[in-house]
């Protein structure tokens, strides 16, 4: 299955807070969808979810109109929506065969799903007595009880520990292996360079930057080095950087291991390291610098931090 999104507006009495959105995503594949708080993502998959109207714009699925009531969606919410005083398994029952399934079929699956997720044994309790975690594991065994083909989860590793992170990122990439199509929203930038091969950054109701991962991170470690130094502290080696090497490479950000460079004009990385190897910089540390989705996303939208 192909899901696409093309130029989706949507207002709130004069306010328009989409300005034309578009991405796409595939089965077998999970795309990153990545923004602020209030940039639209949330928006835009109540949209994809039908729970509010696009003003303008078309959602296709395989170039066909999308209409959510006739597939099968997971959605896992940020906030969540379970309800504290039923019975986990009174509740994800009552869930699926609200999505058309046969009880018998429905207690099955929420079975399955519940041992899957390691929280079998609190199926007749009610959720309010779980932990947080596995409220939360609860909360994704019923956004999968219905075996959707779209699966759609917003901060899934909100209040996890990290065994039972674990646990969820297994089935995130079984869901991939098992070529759902998958839209996994988070600011926990390390999940999506896991999972996501492909990305859509939201910024006040904009695409500001989309495509493959690994493109992006080529394209933004392009002229970037990393350099570190045995005998000199970072302060003196960015020093020096500044002092001595100004006319062929600047200092673009420091980790806490290394200064992050990017070469200047028609400086080529092997003129740059012809003159390291002259100078009295041990040198620790140098290549190609890639940058991470977290560097990216600030140098996206982080200027109005």
């Amino acid at each position: 299955m192909k899901l696409e999104v093309k130029d989706i507006r949507k207002s709130f009495g004069e306010k328009e807070v989409l300005h034309g959105i578009c991405f796409q995503v595939e089965s077998g594949k999970a795309l990153g969808l990545l923004g602020r708080n209030g940039a639209g993502k949330t928006t835009t998959i109540r949209i994809l979810m039908d729970v509010f109207h696009a003003d303008s714009g078309e959602i296709l699925l395989d170039g066909t109109k999308f209409v959510p009531a006739k597939h099968q969606i997971g959605y896992l919410p940020e906030e969540r929506g379970l309800y504290p005083k039923r019975t986990v398994m009174d509740q994800m029952v009552y869930l699926a065969c609200l999505r058309g399934m046969r009880t018998k079929e429905a207690r099955e699956n929420a079975v399955r799903w519940l041992e899957r997720l390691e929280v079998g044994e609190y199926a007749s309790r009610k959720l309010e007595t779980l932990s947080k975690g596995n409220q939360q594991k609860v909360q994704l065994a019923s956004t999968l009880v219905c075996n959707p083909d779209i699966v759609i989860l917003d901060e899934p590793f909100s209040g996890l520990d990290p065994v039972n992170s674990q646990i969820l990122k297994d089935v995130v990439n079984e869901l991939i292996g098992d070529n759902k199509l998958v839209i996994f929203s988070s600011h926990q930038m390390s999940y999506v360079e896991e999972f996501c091969d492909n990305i859509a950054v939201i910024n006040q109701g904009k695409v500001v930057l989309d495509g493959e991962l690994r493109e992006i991170k080529r394209e933004y470690g392009r002229n970037r080095l990393m350099l570190a130094a045995e005998n000199y502290s970072m302060e003196a080696l960015a020093e020096k950087t500044r002092r001595e090497w100004d006319d062929c490479v600047s200092i673009v950000g420091q980790k806490k291991e290394f200064l992050i460079l990017e070469l200047k004009g028609d400086t080529d990385r092997r003129r740059f390291m012809e003159r390291l190897v002259r100078s009295d910089v041990e040198v620790e540390k140098f290549g190609g610098y890639e940058p991470s989705l977290n560097d990216i996303f600030v140098s996206k939208v982080g200027e109005e931090i």
